[in-house]
């Protein structure tokens, strides 16, 4: 009986959740036609939307694609004092991280996270093992311009693990032609006594450019809001990369090397039990437990004229090797993933109203322990998907686009000692896992103020490695995992709506979302237990989940510019229970002011507030988390002398040092507060030249 009630709590909370938000976006709804009607129209103060984005399938203007895409300019050296490039994502409404301390964090859109968050490099996907909660990426803002997150499915082009959405992570563009760039920059957080070093060259030489970049950062322990040591949080990172094009008469050719070296501190059950506290700004990464990762990617970016159509070709190798030292220096779990993987995609206009795009790509992955623990077993993987997609315009304010694709993956685990022996209870096995997508989208713009979307698509994603083999002790959280090799595909009915409005000083948008998944796949307590250690098995039910985003703008003057965005979901399975990391209601307040005055250079001032409210609706054994807020503040000014900019930024981040659990940190498991009160400077020198022609 009481379970039977409290199922009906569940399901009663549930529909409270999806009520109130209803009654946000019906307020914000109701708003949006009395904005529209109740002023004149002055098409001359309006601005396009017109930010070009390299999406997952074309290049186009964001008001003209269904996609719901958000595109975040990115420097070398970020104003806002962000420790990682996901910590800047989760700027945006809709986008959270999954973090261990500063240093480790997984990007989250709308409740989704690891295998089902695709996150492409350079045009490729980007396989790193990304299946476990506290493992790293290995990853950095070293070089980038601009990253692009899709919010929503595009399996139909990607195939499995695009369900939730995409990362488009775009790096630096060459400079103008004849022109050469020497920069470098400096940063310093005040809360771990760390910071970072970068230099950057890249020359256009018309027909041919190249780059280079390095970086070095190191940071010590955080400290909370109640300026308490959180031991082991430290990190550091080395990062380098470097860049070759080339013109050809059709032929226009980019090719990318990235390698990077990261150490990260991590803390499991017990850590303090088994670590003894060092000297408090010790940076020593070779005794204590840290995971390690190792990433080496090269790329090629082809793009060929034909005549009246285009031929993209991505051609990837990928080395991402994972190391674990958990205590005394020694390194006893090593895997290394091996990814080689091509991307193709032919474009052409049909006729003036119609655009058909044709892609297909393909990997082929191993993975391979060399360590003497092991979690998965090794294994080979292969991939690839066909799809096709047709744009039609009418009259150039109305946009369909459908899209099909048709593709499958193969898993094979090979016999792997202390993983699938005789003892056990998984053996090596071959799963084949056939998968079909579709898309369709309408994109409405009869002015430049108004701007529509809604699209209706389907996601896919097989299994992991984990999901179906694990076999063994987790000793990072001290649970003995089980997968099981039957699984299903994991599938994903996905309803986007956006609106945005623009009318003089007043921006408006509004997105909500609606998901619903088949075989939703999540790692769940039983009641057996190993040697004394708690058994945990991955299950499969349905599950349905639902939430918006939404963000007013006011701009009263050319100086200032006021926003406040709202962003809630909730997320529940077939038996009533909540999925595990459901970020909280969140809402953001900001104030961006550019102070100028005659003869100096201006100075871009801003302010905002995070209130986080409390997460009470969580996955069995989760624990719940009370509501927050923090302040943060900055500046920045940049002064151009003849050839050379000088760029000053400082940030403060959560000012007031308030002590608080984030609901997304996996270090709430363990009594541990988030980051205390951070200030961060940098600074960043560049030299502009003449190349010789």
């Amino acid at each position: 009986m009481k379970k039977n009630n409290d199922l009906a709590t569940l399901e009663l909370n549930y529909k409270n959740d999806c009520l109130k938000m209803k009654l946000i976006l019906s307020v914000l709804l109701f708003s949006l036609p009395i904005l529209i009607f109740s002023q004149e129209e002055d098409l001359n103060s309006m601005k396009n939307l017109d930010s070009v984005v390299v999406t997952s399938y074309k290049t186009e203007s964001i008001r003209k694609t269904s996609l719901n895409v958000v595109s975040l300019k990115i420097d070398s050296l970020s104003k806002y004092g962000n420790f990682n490039l996901t910590d800047l994502m989760a700027r945006t409404p809709g986008v959270s991280m999954l973090t261990t301390g500063v240093a480790i964090a997984k990007p989250v859109i709308r409740g989704l996270y690891g295998n089902r968050v695709l996150m492409l490099i350079s045009g490729m996907k980007f396989d790193n093992q990304q299946w476990q909660e506290e493992h790293g990426l290995g990853l950095s803002d070293v070089g980038i311009s601009k990253v692009e997150i899709v919010k929503g499915p595009m399996s139909v082009l990607y195939g499995t693990e695009a369900i939730g959405g995409i990362i488009n992570v775009i790096e630096e563009d060459k400079p103008k032609i004849h022109t050469k760039e020497t920069e470098y920059s400096t940063k310093f957080n005040s809360n771990t006594l760390g910071g970072s070093l970068q230099y950057g060259f890249k020359a256009n030489y018309g027909k041919r450019w190249f780059r280079f970049r390095a970086g070095i950062e190191n940071n010590a322990d955080y400290s909370d809001g109640n300026n308490k040591r959180v031991l082991n949080s430290r990190f550091d990172a080395y990062q380098v990369k470097s860049t070759f094009g080339f013109e050809k008469k059709n032929w226009t050719s980019t090719n990318n090397y990235m390698g990077t070296f990261n150490r990260f501190g991590f803390i499991f059950n017990d850590v303090y039990s088994f670590v003894t506290p060092d000297a408090r700004w010790s940076r020593a990464l070779n005794v204590n437990p840290c995971h390690l990762v190792l990433l080496n990617i090269l790329s090629s970016e082809n793009k060929i004229k034909l005549k009246n159509s285009n031929l993209f070709v991505n051609l990837g190798l990928q080395s991402n090797e994972r190391m674990e030292n958990e205590g005394g220096g020694a390194i006893s779990l090593n895997m290394q993933l091996l990814t080689l993987q091509y991307l193709t995609k032919w474009e052409k206009q049909l006729n003036e109203n119609n655009k058909l795009v044709l892609s297909s790509l393909g990997s082929v992955e191993k993975n391979i322990n060399f360590g003497s623990r092991k979690i998965v077993p090794d294994a080979n993987i292969l991939e690839s998907n066909v799809s096709a997609y047709l744009e039609t315009s009418v009259k150039n304010k109305l946009i369909f686009e459908n899209g099909l694709g048709v593709g499958g993956k193969i898993i094979q685990t090979l016999y792997t000692p202390t993983v699938n022996s005789n003892e056990k209870i998984i053996h090596p096995f071959t799963k084949k896992s056939p998968y079909y997508n579709v898309f369709t989208g309408v994109t409405y713009f009869p002015n430049n103020r108004f701007n529509i979307k809604l699209n209706v698509a389907t996601g896919v994603r097989v299994a992991n490695l984990a999901e179906l083999s694990s076999n063994g002790l987790h000793e990072g959280i001290f649970t003995y995992e089980i997968g099981n090799p039957n699984m299903k595909n994991e599938q994903n009915f996905a309803f986007n709506f956006y609106a945005n409005y623009k009318i003089k000083k007043f921006e408006l948008s509004v997105s909500p979302f609606y998901n619903y998944f088949l075989n939703y796949i999540y790692l769940t307590p039983t009641n057996e237990s190993w040697y004394g250690f708690p058994v945990y098995r991955y299950k499969q039910q349905n599950a349905t989940q639902c939430g918006a985003e939404t963000t007013l703008r006011f701009k009263p003057t050319e100086a200032l510019l006021t926003s406040v965005s709202y962003s809630g979901m909730v997320s529940i399975t077939q038996d009533g229970n909540y999925t595990p990391y459901i970020p909280a209601q969140k809402i953001n307040g900001s104030i961006n002011y550019t102070l100028k005055a005659r003869n100096h250079s201006p100075i871009q001032l801003y302010t905002n507030a995070d209130y986080c409210f409390a997460q009470n609706y969580v996955a069995p054994f989760e624990k719940k988390t009370p509501s927050y807020w923090l302040l943060n503040a900055g500046a920045s000014t940049t002064i151009v002398k003849e050839k050379v900019s000088y760029v000053f930024t400082l940030a403060g981040n959560n000012l007031l040092n308030v002590a608080y659990y984030d609901h997304l940190s996996r270090f709430k498991n363990y009594g541990l507060l988030n980051i205390g009160r951070n200030i961060a400077v940098n600074i960043k020198i560049k030299f502009t030249g003449a190349t010789k022609k």
